[in-house]
């Protein structure tokens, strides 16, 4: 069974971050659905997959971080507007059956991603 996952790791501080919001949403018909919003937990995860089983489709999909909201409820004082306000990840899913790890490791003025197992 298919599942797609991610985490988040706050890369100025070496740990997890938790209570960062994610949106998650399908391409459909040249319009993104959002088919889920969630806040990563203490260990910089979301409680349940993104997506699995039936629910996850041959496809493109995207993952909004909020990166700066979460920096700025740690009291990190950031410029206005902020380098990164939000960072969207787009990616497809070519096989539907298989684990999509999506992480993104992050800091106010940096990010990266890859695909995880």
């Amino acid at each position: 069974m298919g599942r797609l996952t991610t985490h988040v790791l706050d890369t100025t501080s070496g740990g997890p971050a938790a209570g960062m919001k994610i949106e998650f949403s399908v391409l459909e018909d040249a319009r993104w659905r959002l088919v889920a919003s969630a806040t990563t937990n203490a260990g910089g995860r979301t409680d349940q997959p993104l997506a699995e089983g039936k629910a996850l489709v041959k496809g493109q999909y995207r993952i909004v971080f909020h990166v700066a909201e979460y920096f700025r409820a740690k009291g990190t004082q950031l410029p206005e507007p902020p380098f990164l306000e939000r960072v969207p990840i787009r990616f497809g899913i070519a096989d539907p059956e298989a684990h999509y790890h999506v992480p993104l490791l992050c800091s106010p003025w940096s990010y990266s991603t890859y695909r995880g197992s």
